[in-house]
Protein backbone atom coordinates (compact mmCIF):
# COMPACT_ATOMS: atom_id res chain seq x y z
CA UNK A 1 0.00 0.00 0.00
CA UNK A 2 2.79 2.45 0.89
CA UNK A 3 4.54 1.91 -2.43
CA UNK A 4 1.26 2.63 -4.22
CA UNK A 5 0.94 5.96 -2.41
CA UNK A 6 4.53 6.86 -3.36
CA UNK A 7 3.85 5.99 -7.02
CA UNK A 8 0.63 8.06 -7.07
CA UNK A 9 2.28 11.12 -5.50
CA UNK A 10 5.27 10.84 -7.86
CA UNK A 11 2.85 10.72 -10.81
CA UNK A 12 1.08 13.78 -9.41
CA UNK A 13 4.26 15.84 -9.04
CA UNK A 14 5.51 14.97 -12.54
CA UNK A 15 2.19 15.70 -14.25
CA UNK A 16 1.41 18.77 -12.19
CA UNK A 17 4.75 20.36 -13.00
CA UNK A 18 4.22 19.78 -16.73
CA UNK A 19 1.10 21.98 -17.03
CA UNK A 20 2.62 25.46 -16.55
CA UNK A 21 5.68 24.48 -18.62
CA UNK A 22 3.44 23.26 -21.44
CA UNK A 23 1.51 26.54 -21.37
CA UNK A 24 4.71 28.49 -22.09
CA UNK A 25 5.00 26.62 -25.43
CA UNK A 26 1.51 27.56 -26.65
CA UNK A 27 2.90 30.80 -28.07
CA UNK A 28 5.04 28.69 -30.44
CA UNK A 29 2.88 25.64 -31.15
CA UNK A 30 -0.80 25.06 -31.95
CA UNK A 31 -2.65 23.05 -29.27
CA UNK A 32 -2.95 19.86 -31.35
CA UNK A 33 0.73 20.06 -32.40
CA UNK A 34 1.85 20.59 -28.82
CA UNK A 35 -0.31 17.70 -27.58
CA UNK A 36 1.15 15.41 -30.22
CA UNK A 37 4.73 16.44 -29.47
CA UNK A 38 4.25 15.98 -25.72
CA UNK A 39 2.92 12.46 -26.17
CA UNK A 40 5.37 11.45 -28.89
CA UNK A 41 8.24 12.65 -26.69
CA UNK A 42 6.90 10.56 -23.82
CA UNK A 43 6.60 7.47 -26.02
CA UNK A 44 10.05 7.89 -27.55
CA UNK A 45 11.71 8.35 -24.17
CA UNK A 46 9.93 5.31 -22.74
CA UNK A 47 10.87 3.25 -25.81
CA UNK A 48 14.54 3.94 -25.04
CA UNK A 49 13.94 3.03 -21.37
CA UNK A 50 12.15 -0.17 -22.43
CA UNK A 51 15.05 -1.16 -24.68
CA UNK A 52 17.63 -0.57 -21.95
CA UNK A 53 15.54 -2.52 -19.46
CA UNK A 54 15.17 -5.48 -21.84
CA UNK A 55 18.93 -5.59 -22.28
CA UNK A 56 19.41 -5.56 -18.49
CA UNK A 57 16.72 -8.21 -18.03
CA UNK A 58 18.63 -10.55 -20.35
CA UNK A 59 21.65 -10.27 -18.07
CA UNK A 60 20.16 -9.77 -14.61
CA UNK A 61 16.49 -10.84 -14.77
CA UNK A 62 13.50 -8.58 -13.89
CA UNK A 63 14.61 -5.30 -12.33
CA UNK A 64 11.63 -3.95 -10.38
CA UNK A 65 7.92 -3.27 -9.96
CA UNK A 66 7.66 -1.89 -13.51
CA UNK A 67 9.32 -4.95 -15.09
CA UNK A 68 6.72 -7.72 -15.50
CA UNK A 69 4.71 -9.49 -18.20
CA UNK A 70 3.91 -7.49 -21.33
CA UNK A 71 0.60 -6.41 -22.85
CA UNK A 72 -1.48 -9.34 -24.15
CA UNK A 73 -4.11 -9.60 -26.88
CA UNK A 74 -6.85 -9.50 -24.23
CA UNK A 75 -5.49 -6.12 -23.08
CA UNK A 76 -5.73 -4.48 -26.51
CA UNK A 77 -9.40 -3.30 -26.45
CA UNK A 78 -8.85 -1.60 -23.08
CA UNK A 79 -5.55 -0.11 -24.25
CA UNK A 80 -6.99 1.22 -27.52
CA UNK A 81 -9.88 2.82 -25.67
CA UNK A 82 -7.47 4.43 -23.21
CA UNK A 83 -5.34 5.79 -26.06
CA UNK A 84 -8.36 7.30 -27.84
CA UNK A 85 -9.76 8.97 -24.72
CA UNK A 86 -6.66 9.92 -22.74
CA UNK A 87 -3.99 10.07 -25.43
CA UNK A 88 -5.83 11.80 -28.28
CA UNK A 89 -8.90 13.70 -27.08
CA UNK A 90 -7.69 14.64 -23.58
CA UNK A 91 -4.40 16.40 -24.44
CA UNK A 92 -5.97 18.41 -27.28
CA UNK A 93 -8.78 19.63 -25.03
CA UNK A 94 -6.23 20.55 -22.34
CA UNK A 95 -4.11 22.57 -24.76
CA UNK A 96 -7.23 24.38 -26.06
CA UNK A 97 -8.26 25.08 -22.46
CA UNK A 98 -4.82 26.37 -21.52
CA UNK A 99 -4.92 28.82 -24.44
CA UNK A 100 -8.05 30.44 -22.89
CA UNK A 101 -7.41 30.03 -19.16
CA UNK A 102 -4.85 31.29 -16.64
CA UNK A 103 -2.30 28.56 -15.89
CA UNK A 104 -2.87 28.75 -12.13
CA UNK A 105 -6.62 28.22 -12.39
CA UNK A 106 -6.19 25.63 -15.16
CA UNK A 107 -3.84 23.68 -12.90
CA UNK A 108 -6.38 23.57 -10.08
CA UNK A 109 -9.21 22.67 -12.48
CA UNK A 110 -7.28 19.51 -13.31
CA UNK A 111 -8.45 18.21 -9.92
CA UNK A 112 -11.69 17.40 -11.74
CA UNK A 113 -9.84 14.43 -13.24
CA UNK A 114 -9.80 12.75 -9.83
CA UNK A 115 -13.51 13.46 -9.32
CA UNK A 116 -14.57 12.14 -12.73
CA UNK A 117 -12.22 9.16 -12.42
CA UNK A 118 -13.82 8.25 -9.10
CA UNK A 119 -17.40 8.72 -10.31
CA UNK A 120 -16.75 6.44 -13.27
CA UNK A 121 -14.98 3.92 -11.03
CA UNK A 122 -17.89 3.86 -8.57
CA UNK A 123 -20.89 3.89 -10.89
CA UNK A 124 -19.63 2.45 -14.20
CA UNK A 125 -16.94 0.03 -12.96
CA UNK A 126 -18.51 -0.77 -9.55
CA UNK A 127 -15.50 0.08 -7.35
CA UNK A 128 -16.36 0.50 -3.65
CA UNK A 129 -16.54 3.94 -1.98
CA UNK A 130 -17.70 5.34 1.37
CA UNK A 131 -19.04 8.65 2.73
CA UNK A 132 -15.56 10.09 3.47
CA UNK A 133 -14.44 9.70 -0.14
CA UNK A 134 -17.77 11.11 -1.36
CA UNK A 135 -17.55 14.21 0.86
CA UNK A 136 -13.96 14.81 -0.26
CA UNK A 137 -15.09 14.74 -3.88
CA UNK A 138 -17.85 17.24 -3.06
CA UNK A 139 -15.23 19.72 -1.79
CA UNK A 140 -13.21 19.32 -4.99
CA UNK A 141 -16.31 19.82 -7.18
CA UNK A 142 -17.18 22.99 -5.23
CA UNK A 143 -13.69 24.30 -5.88
CA UNK A 144 -14.02 23.56 -9.60
CA UNK A 145 -17.33 25.42 -9.78
CA UNK A 146 -15.76 28.39 -8.01
CA UNK A 147 -12.88 28.49 -10.49
CA UNK A 148 -15.30 28.26 -13.41
CA UNK A 149 -17.20 31.28 -12.05
CA UNK A 150 -13.92 33.12 -11.63
CA UNK A 151 -12.85 32.47 -15.21
CA UNK A 152 -16.19 33.62 -16.62
CA UNK A 153 -15.81 36.92 -14.77
CA UNK A 154 -12.26 37.37 -16.05
CA UNK A 155 -12.72 36.28 -19.65
CA UNK A 156 -16.41 36.69 -20.39
CA UNK A 157 -16.45 33.00 -21.43
CA UNK A 158 -16.07 29.63 -19.78
CA UNK A 159 -15.05 27.73 -22.93
CA UNK A 160 -11.54 27.32 -21.58
CA UNK A 161 -12.92 25.83 -18.36
CA UNK A 162 -15.25 23.54 -20.32
CA UNK A 163 -12.35 22.29 -22.45
CA UNK A 164 -10.24 21.50 -19.37
CA UNK A 165 -13.12 19.68 -17.67
CA UNK A 166 -13.64 17.77 -20.95
CA UNK A 167 -9.97 16.77 -20.85
CA UNK A 168 -10.44 15.58 -17.27
CA UNK A 169 -13.42 13.44 -18.33
CA UNK A 170 -11.33 11.89 -21.10
CA UNK A 171 -8.57 11.09 -18.62
CA UNK A 172 -11.13 9.70 -16.18
CA UNK A 173 -12.24 7.24 -18.86
CA UNK A 174 -8.59 6.53 -19.66
CA UNK A 175 -7.75 5.81 -16.00
CA UNK A 176 -10.60 3.36 -15.57
CA UNK A 177 -9.78 1.52 -18.78
CA UNK A 178 -6.08 1.41 -17.87
CA UNK A 179 -6.93 -0.13 -14.50
CA UNK A 180 -8.15 -3.19 -16.41
CA UNK A 181 -4.60 -3.82 -17.64
CA UNK A 182 -2.62 -2.39 -14.71
CA UNK A 183 -1.12 -5.80 -13.87
CA UNK A 184 0.75 -5.72 -17.20
CA UNK A 185 4.05 -3.96 -17.94
CA UNK A 186 3.62 -0.29 -16.94
CA UNK A 187 6.46 0.96 -19.15
CA UNK A 188 5.14 -0.89 -22.19
CA UNK A 189 1.60 0.42 -21.62
CA UNK A 190 2.79 4.03 -21.29
CA UNK A 191 5.16 3.69 -24.26
CA UNK A 192 2.46 2.36 -26.59
CA UNK A 193 0.02 5.06 -25.46
CA UNK A 194 2.59 7.80 -25.97
CA UNK A 195 3.71 6.73 -29.44
CA UNK A 196 0.17 6.03 -30.67
CA UNK A 197 -1.34 9.23 -29.25
CA UNK A 198 1.59 11.32 -30.45
CA UNK A 199 1.40 9.91 -33.98
CA UNK A 200 -2.37 10.47 -34.21
CA UNK A 201 -2.23 14.06 -32.92
CA UNK A 202 0.73 15.01 -35.12
CA UNK A 203 -1.06 13.47 -38.13
CA UNK A 204 -4.14 15.55 -37.35
CA UNK A 205 -1.94 18.64 -37.14
CA UNK A 206 -0.43 17.84 -40.55
CA UNK A 207 -3.89 17.34 -42.11
CA UNK A 208 -4.91 20.73 -40.70
CA UNK A 209 -1.91 22.27 -42.45
CA UNK A 210 -0.20 23.27 -39.21
CA UNK A 211 3.59 23.68 -39.40
CA UNK A 212 5.92 21.25 -37.70
CA UNK A 213 7.49 22.60 -34.51
CA UNK A 214 10.96 24.13 -34.68
CA UNK A 215 13.67 21.94 -33.18
CA UNK A 216 14.12 23.88 -29.91
CA UNK A 217 10.37 23.92 -29.20
CA UNK A 218 10.03 20.25 -30.20
CA UNK A 219 12.89 19.24 -27.91
CA UNK A 220 11.41 21.20 -25.00
CA UNK A 221 7.95 19.69 -25.56
CA UNK A 222 9.40 16.18 -25.85
CA UNK A 223 11.29 16.59 -22.57
CA UNK A 224 8.17 17.91 -20.81
CA UNK A 225 6.15 15.06 -22.30
CA UNK A 226 8.62 12.40 -21.20
CA UNK A 227 8.50 13.58 -17.59
CA UNK A 228 4.93 14.84 -17.29
CA UNK A 229 3.17 12.28 -19.48
CA UNK A 230 5.55 9.31 -19.82
CA UNK A 231 7.16 8.81 -16.41
CA UNK A 232 4.01 10.13 -14.74
CA UNK A 233 1.87 7.53 -16.52
CA UNK A 234 4.24 4.71 -15.54
CA UNK A 235 3.94 5.78 -11.90
CA UNK A 236 0.16 6.09 -12.25
CA UNK A 237 -0.22 2.56 -13.65
CA UNK A 238 1.89 1.17 -10.80
CA UNK A 239 -0.31 3.06 -8.33
CA UNK A 240 -3.46 1.62 -9.95
CA UNK A 241 -2.05 -1.83 -9.32
CA UNK A 242 -1.71 -1.11 -5.58
CA UNK A 243 -4.57 1.31 -4.79
CA UNK A 244 -7.38 0.91 -7.31
CA UNK A 245 -8.75 3.66 -9.55
CA UNK A 246 -10.61 6.03 -7.22
CA UNK A 247 -7.93 6.06 -4.50
CA UNK A 248 -5.15 6.57 -7.05
CA UNK A 249 -7.17 9.45 -8.48
CA UNK A 250 -7.49 10.93 -4.99
CA UNK A 251 -3.73 10.92 -4.38
CA UNK A 252 -3.16 12.15 -7.93
CA UNK A 253 -5.32 15.17 -7.07
CA UNK A 254 -2.15 16.66 -5.57
CA UNK A 255 -0.92 17.26 -9.15
CA UNK A 256 -2.78 20.55 -9.76
CA UNK A 257 -1.32 22.10 -6.60
CA UNK A 258 2.17 21.51 -7.97
CA UNK A 259 1.21 23.13 -11.26
CA UNK A 260 -0.63 26.00 -9.57
CA UNK A 261 2.33 26.85 -7.34
CA UNK A 262 4.79 26.75 -10.25
CA UNK A 263 2.46 28.83 -12.45
CA UNK A 264 2.60 31.75 -10.01
CA UNK A 265 6.06 32.51 -11.40
CA UNK A 266 4.79 32.83 -14.98
CA UNK A 267 4.40 36.34 -16.47
CA UNK A 268 0.86 37.70 -16.26
CA UNK A 269 -0.31 35.27 -13.59
CA UNK A 270 -2.21 37.05 -10.81
CA UNK A 271 -4.52 34.64 -8.93
CA UNK A 272 -7.73 36.09 -7.53
CA UNK A 273 -9.32 35.52 -4.12
CA UNK A 274 -11.47 32.79 -5.69
CA UNK A 275 -8.29 30.93 -6.62
CA UNK A 276 -7.08 30.82 -3.02
CA UNK A 277 -10.51 29.81 -1.67
CA UNK A 278 -10.71 27.05 -4.29
CA UNK A 279 -7.25 25.87 -3.32
CA UNK A 280 -8.38 25.58 0.32
CA UNK A 281 -11.51 23.62 -0.64
CA UNK A 282 -9.47 21.24 -2.76
CA UNK A 283 -6.95 20.75 0.05
CA UNK A 284 -9.78 19.70 2.40
CA UNK A 285 -11.11 17.27 -0.20
CA UNK A 286 -7.71 15.68 -0.75
CA UNK A 287 -7.11 15.39 3.01
CA UNK A 288 -10.40 13.49 3.39
CA UNK A 289 -9.27 11.10 0.66
CA UNK A 290 -5.82 10.52 2.07
CA UNK A 291 -7.13 9.74 5.57
CA UNK A 292 -9.77 7.23 4.42
CA UNK A 293 -9.49 3.67 5.79
CA UNK A 294 -11.34 0.55 4.61
CA UNK A 295 -11.50 -3.00 6.01
CA UNK A 296 -14.03 -5.87 6.25
CA UNK A 297 -14.42 -9.61 5.80
CA UNK A 298 -13.86 -10.40 2.14
CA UNK A 299 -13.27 -13.37 -0.17
CA UNK A 300 -10.47 -13.69 -2.72
CA UNK A 301 -11.52 -15.56 -5.84
CA UNK A 302 -9.08 -17.85 -7.71
CA UNK A 303 -6.74 -15.90 -10.01
CA UNK A 304 -3.71 -16.46 -12.23
CA UNK A 305 -1.39 -13.54 -12.96
CA UNK A 306 2.19 -12.26 -12.74
CA UNK A 307 3.51 -9.30 -10.78
CA UNK A 308 6.27 -8.50 -8.24
CA UNK A 309 5.33 -9.90 -4.81
CA UNK A 310 6.57 -11.19 -1.47
CA UNK A 311 5.20 -14.26 0.29
CA UNK A 312 2.68 -12.27 2.32
CA UNK A 313 -0.82 -13.35 3.38
CA UNK A 314 -1.99 -13.22 -0.24
CA UNK A 315 0.92 -15.20 -1.70
CA UNK A 316 1.17 -18.60 -0.01
CA UNK A 317 1.90 -20.57 -3.15
CA UNK A 318 4.25 -23.28 -4.36
CA UNK A 319 6.79 -22.68 -7.13
CA UNK A 320 7.19 -24.69 -10.32
CA UNK A 321 10.88 -23.76 -10.41
CA UNK A 322 13.78 -24.05 -7.98
CA UNK A 323 13.23 -21.57 -5.14
CA UNK A 324 15.73 -20.80 -2.41
CA UNK A 325 13.90 -20.55 0.92
CA UNK A 326 16.60 -18.15 2.16
CA UNK A 327 15.11 -15.62 -0.28
CA UNK A 328 11.86 -15.61 1.72
CA UNK A 329 10.64 -12.06 2.28
CA UNK A 330 12.29 -10.67 -0.84
CA UNK A 331 10.32 -9.42 -3.83
CA UNK A 332 10.33 -11.64 -6.90
CA UNK A 333 8.22 -11.94 -10.07
CA UNK A 334 6.63 -14.95 -11.76
CA UNK A 335 3.26 -16.26 -12.87
CA UNK A 336 1.41 -17.63 -9.84
CA UNK A 337 -2.03 -18.94 -8.96
CA UNK A 338 -4.20 -17.64 -6.10
CA UNK A 339 -6.48 -20.10 -4.33
CA UNK A 340 -9.78 -18.98 -2.70
CA UNK A 341 -9.23 -17.16 0.60
CA UNK A 342 -11.50 -15.42 3.10
CA UNK A 343 -10.15 -13.04 5.78
CA UNK A 344 -10.34 -9.52 7.19
CA UNK A 345 -7.81 -6.66 7.10
CA UNK A 346 -7.47 -3.06 5.95
CA UNK A 347 -7.15 -2.87 2.17
CA UNK A 348 -7.61 -0.82 -0.96
CA UNK A 349 -9.15 -2.17 -4.22
CA UNK A 350 -5.77 -3.27 -5.60
CA UNK A 351 -5.27 -6.16 -8.05
CA UNK A 352 -6.01 -8.63 -5.23
CA UNK A 353 -9.11 -6.87 -3.84
CA UNK A 354 -11.46 -6.28 -6.76
CA UNK A 355 -14.47 -7.78 -5.01
CA UNK A 356 -18.08 -6.79 -4.52
CA UNK A 357 -19.41 -5.45 -1.20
Amino acid sequence: MRSGIVYALAAAVLFGASTPFAKTLLTQLAPVTLAGTLYFGSGLGLLIWYGIRRARRTTHGPQGDDDIGGVTRRDLPWLLGAIAAGGVAGPVLLMIGLSHTAASSASLLLNMEGVLTALLAWYAFKEHFDYRIFIGMAFIVAAGVLLSWDQQALLGTSWGVAAIVGACLCWGIDNNLTRKIAASDAVQIACIKGLAAGTVNLSIAALMGLPLPALPAAAAAAAIGFCGYGLSLVMFVLALRHLGTARTGAYFSAAPFVGAILSLWLPGESPSLNFWVAMGLMAIGIWLHLTERHGHDHRHEPALHAHPHEHDIHHRHAHDFEYNESEEGKTHTHTHRHTPLRHRHGHFPDIHHRHTH
